[in-house]
């Protein structure tokens, strides 16, 4: 297990008061930040991606040649 040292002000300060009002501890209340931190930036990354791939000619005409052959699929 790592050992991380850090030094907070201001913004930070207040936003690890709030974490912690319930009694969760320091350590715990800066895991989970940081667990939240990597999912948010993942979303930013497949939202960024999907924005591109949406913007792109080729990629949104591939998505329609797939939805159609998709439409012709019989269910049962």
């Amino acid at each position: 297990m790592g050992i991380v040292n850090v030094r907070i002000s201001g913004e930070a300060e207040q936003a690890l008061a709030e974490l912690t009002a319930d009694g969760t501890s320091t350590s715990e209340a800066v895991r989970r930040a940081l667990l939240d931190a990597v999912v948010l930036r993942r979303r930013r990354q497949m939202r960024a991606e999907a924005a591109r791939a949406l913007a792109d000619p080729d990629d949104r005409a591939a998505v329609e040649e797939a939805m159609q052959e998709w439409a012709d699929v019989d269910p049962g």
